[in-house]
C-alpha cells in the first residue's frame, strides 16, 4: 500500500487552515495544522512532511524566520502563503528558500493544483540510481557538477545545494559560453507546468554566486537584456 503524502499546515488563522485541510484531504493527502512558528519547527521533526504550506503572518516566529530555519537542514518544498502581494515580499521568500508563493486569497483548485506541481517537480529531482554510462557530470577548474548523484565539489569541497539551483548550474555548465534566456531556462528546469515568472531565475542565480564566486578560469555571467551564461574563459 503506497503512503499518503504528508502536508503540514502553518497558519494562525484556524479556520483558513482548516478549510486548506479539507481541500488537501480531498486529494488524498495527509495533513497536519499548527498555528505558529515554533510549533511548526517542532511538527517538521515529527510529522515529516513533504511539503509545507506556511502563512507569513505568524505570532512570535513569523513564517519568514520558520522558513530559514528549515533551510538550514532540509529541502523540504514549502510554499509560502501571504496576503502581501509586493514582489519585494515574494523576491524575500524565494531567496531563503521557498519553492513557491501564493497570495491570500486563493482559489482552492490553484492552490491544490501548485501544491501537485511542486511535489511534482521535487520527486523528479530526487537522485536516481544510473548506470555508469548514464552519469551526468561536468568538470572544471575547482568545480565539478554530478548531476547523476546530486553533488557539488567547489575548490575540494561538497556545497550544499538545492536540487534546482543545481540543476541550473549543470544545465548552463553544460553548455559554456552558449547564453540562455530566463524564460528558456525557466522552462528546462522549472517546466512548462510551473506557475511563476523569470524573477525565480534571477534568485536562483544569486545564491548560486554565493555559493560559487567567479573562478579565473570560468563564471556564471550575466547577459544583459538577455539572459545568463556559464562563461568559460579561453587563456
Amino acid at each position: 500500500m503506497v503512503s499518503k503524502q504528508k502536508i503540514l499546515i502553518v497558519d494562525d488563522d484556524n479556520n483558513i487552515a482548516e478549510l486548506i485541510s479539507l481541500y488537501l484531504t480531498k486529494e488524498c493527502y495527509d495533513t497536519q495544522i499548527v498555528n505558529d512558528g515554533e510549533e511548526a519547527l517542532r511538527a517538521f521533526e515529527t510529522f515529516r512532511p513533504n511539503l509545507i504550506l506556511l502563512d507569513l503572518m505568524l505570532p512570535g516566529m513569523d513564517g519568514y524566520q520558520v522558513c530559514r530555519e528549515i533551510r538550514h537542514n532540509s529541502d523540504v518544498p514549502i510554499i509560502m502563503l501571504s496576503a502581501k502581494g509586493e514582489v519585494f515580499d515574494k523576491v524575500l521568500g524565494l531567496e531563503l528558500g521557498a519553492d513557491d508563493y501564493i497570495i491570500k486569497p486563493f482559489d482552492s483548485k490553484e492552490l491544490v493544483a501548485r501544491v501537485k506541481a511542486v511535489l511534482r517537480r521535487f520527486q523528479a529531482a530526487r537522485p536516481v540510481p544510473a548506470a555508469p554510462s548514464n552519469i551526468k557530470c561536468v568538470e572544471y577548474p575547482d568545480l565539478i557538477i554530478n548531476q547523476t548523484n546530486y553533488s557539488v565539489i567547489y575548490q575540494g569541497k561538497a556545497i550544499d545545494m538545492p536540487p534546482k539551483e543545481l540543476e541550473l548550474l549543470y544545465f548552463l555548465a553544460s553548455s559554456p559560453n552558449q547564453v540562455f534566456t530566463r524564460e528558456q531556462l525557466l522552462d528546462h528546469i522549472w517546466g512548462y507546468e510551473y506557475i511563476g515568472d523569470t524573477r525565480t531565475v534571477d534568485v536562483h542565480i544569486k545564491r548560486l554566486r554565493e555559493k560559487i564566486k567567479d573562478h579565473e578560469s570560468w563564471s556564471i555571467s550575466t547577459v544583459w537584456g538577455i539572459g545568463y551564461k556559464f562563461e568559460v574563459k579561453t587563456p
